[in-house]
């Protein structure tokens, strides 16, 4: 099925995960449409970035569906592989390949996975480097760039695959405080590009600053949806009053 105007870049289905007797997601109703981001919260064991994971099948739903852009990622006949090319997703760690510089880094998967040239690969690279702010970098390796900047190496190998969407989990957790600022200027770019993004995370000031939709999760549902500004300062019910008081943003 074709995306269309009244299709969601993501919609999620009666989601249920369950490991061995644990049920982490209990019937996840959720969607995120083209251009919007959509930042998700909650405390720990909440779901959250089970539910990012069952997204693009890094994680296998017990029941339910996903369908992404309108088809189902979760039809045991689905193209997973042709699916996930759609899909840009950062991790809390940056999986960057050490022994490869920042430049292969960003190449191997374009000419690997979606058989780009060479030539275009590289050019690619470069223009999602410069717009990460990391141009001069292309020939270092891993070990020798800060934590702020792995995780913007991290992101342009993703962006380097031309996502329709992007998918962040906890992307500023692993970093020193002084850090967090340069992943996020990034993030900001991307939504004000009008990257479709679902970003789990505990920054609230990014939230409200730059999300469309606010997401809470609680013990694996959904206990609030709403206007990204709206839920964080007047939050409908206790349980998110409650989380967000850690924060002192109510």
């Amino acid at each position: 099925m074709l995306a269309d105007a009244t299709t969601h870049a993501i919609d999620v289905r009666q989601l249920h995960k369950s490991f061995g007797a644990l049920e982490v997601l209990k019937g996840i109703d959720f969607n995120v449409d083209p251009g919007e981001v959509v930042c998700v919260i909650g405390p720990s064991g909440s779901g959250k970035s089970t539910l990012l994971r069952c997204v693009n099948r890094l994680e296998e739903p017990t029941s339910g569906t996903i369908l992404i852009e309108g088809e189902d990622i979760t039809d045991p006949d689905a193209d997973v592989d042709s699916l996930r090319t759609r899909i840009g997703m950062v991790f809390q760690q940056f999986n960057l390949f050490p022994h490869l510089t920042v430049l292969r880094n960003l190449t191997i998967a374009q000419r690997k996975v979606l058989k780009r040239s060479e030539e275009e690969a590289d050019s690619i690279a470069r223009a999602v480097l410069d717009r990460v702010g990391l141009s001069d970098k292309i020939d270092e390796y891993p070990i020798r760039l800060s934590g702020g900047q792995q995780q913007r190496v991290a992101i342009a190998r993703a962006l380097a695959m031309k996502p329709d969407m992007m998918l962040f989990d906890e992307p500023t957790s692993a970093l020193d405080p002084e850090l967090v600022g340069e992943v996020l200027d990034v993030m900001r770019g991307l939504a004000d590009d009008g990257m479709t993004m679902m970003v789990v995370t505990h920054e609230m000031g990014f939230a409200a600053e730059v999300a469309d939709r606010l997401v809470f999760m609680a013990d694996g549902v959904v206990v609030e949806d709403g206007p990204a500004r709206q839920v964080i300062t007047n939050p409908t019910t206790e349980r998110a009053r409650q989380f967000l008081r850690m924060f002192g943003e109510t």
